[in-house]
């Protein structure tokens, strides 16, 4: 994830902590007040972004780059609220199929405390075809 990258801009991304290639991710964001609705809370979709970006690394990481990992389903549970600061995503995958894959993930506070957790059913893809298919909906067909 290049830090020049706009998705990650807005996510906050800070930085890589670990890319293992027996399925596990673990990045850092930075929570900024922009992200933040009532009370200084942190929105449920940057939670969920932070965790999802995670999940998928942690399959980048098992299968490499031209593998592009599309959520089939997704989700959350909140059991404390995020707050500005520092907060670290970390992902691993559960189990691997041949093209579904089932991974799980949480979010933490720098203290350690888990603030979300989350478990997503994931299909995996052809880098070239999602690019092509993109480009070709980016053109008008």
């Amino acid at each position: 994830m290049p830090a020049a990258d706009g998705l990650s801009q807005t996510l906050g991304f800070v930085r890589r902590i670990e890319m293992n290639p027996e399925g596990r991710a673990e990045l850092e964001y930075e929570a900024g007040l922009n992200m933040c609705h009532s009370g200084g809370v942190v929105q449920g979709g940057f939670v969920t972004g932070w965790i999802d970006a995670a999940m998928a690394h942690a399959l980048i990481a098992m299968l490499g780059p031209d593998t592009v990992p599309m959520s089939l389903e997704l989700k959350v549970s909140f059991f404390a609220p995020a707050r500005p600061g520092r907060v670290i995503a970390e992902a691993w995958v559960e189990r691997r199929g041949r093209r579904t894959c089932f991974v799980e993930g949480r979010l933490k506070d720098v203290t350690g405390a888990v603030l979300a957790k989350a478990s997503s059913t994931v299909q995996l893809m052809d880098r070239t075809k999602v690019e092509g298919a993109a480009k070709a909906a980016l053109a008008g067909g």
